[in-house]
C-alpha cells in the first residue's frame, strides 16, 4: 500500500465522520428548537374567600400552545369541546351562574393565565356548590400541540379533588 491510498482512506474516513457528526448536530438543533417553544398548561382551582375564584388556566411553557380539542364533562358525562354551548349547558345546572371564558381551537400565548371558569367575590357559604362543581364534579381535557406540530400534549382536570394535573 503506498502512501496515496493510506492518505485517501483516512481522508473518506475523516469525511465520513464529520459527515456523521453534522447529522447529530442538525438533529440535537431541531430538538433543542421543539423544546425552546414547547408549551406547559395547567390547570388549577383557586378557592379563596372574598376573591375571584374559580378553575384557573396557565400556559407556563416557553412557547404558544396550539389548542387541537378540548372535552368538557359533568360527573363523568361528556358535555362536549369547551365552547360556549357546552358552558351553557353546565351552567345551567347551578344556582349562581359563573362566569366563562371559552376558546375552541386556538392559540394561547406564553404567560396566558386566565380563570375559565369563575365567580367573584367567592363566598364559601354562597358558593357551595360552584366550589363542589370544580372540586369534585367538573373535568376538562385540553389537548395541544407547540407550533412545530404533533407532539399531542394533554393537560387534564380530573374531579375529586385533584388541584392541579400536569400536562403528559
Amino acid at each position: 500500500m503506498n502512501a496515496s491510498i493510506v492518505v485517501a482512506i483516512c481522508a473518506t474516513v475523516i469525511a465520513v465522520l464529520s459527515l456523521a457528526v453534522s447529522v447529530y448536530e442538525a438533529r440535537a438543533t431541531r430538538r433543542h428548537d421543539r423544546i425552546s417553544v414547547r408549551p406547559y398548561l395547567a390547570l388549577q382551582a383557586s378557592l379563596r374567600q372574598g376573591s375571584r375564584a374559580g378553575l384557573q388556566l396557565v400556559n407556563a411553557g416557553l412557547g404558544p400552545a396550539a389548542i387541537t380539542r378540548t372535552v368538557l364533562t359533568l360527573d363523568g358525562e361528556p358535555l362536549g369541546e369547551f365552547s360556549e354551548a357546552s358552558v351553557n349547558i353546565l351552567r345551567g345546572k347551578l344556582s349562581a351562574r359563573p362566569a366563562a371564558v371559552t376558546f375552541r381551537k386556538t392559540i394561547l400565548t406564553t404567560g396566558y393565565d386566565q380563570f375559565l371558569l369563575s365567580v367573584e367575590p367567592f363566598d364559601r357559604t354562597e358558593h357551595a356548590e360552584f366550589a363542589d362543581l370544580v372540586r369534585h364534579r367538573l373535568g376538562l381535557e385540553i389537548h395541544c400541540e407547540s407550533l412545530y406540530g404533533g407532539e399531542g400534549y394533554k393537560t387534564e382536570w380530573k374531579p375529586a379533588g385533584n388541584l392541579i394535573d400536569r400536562p403528559r
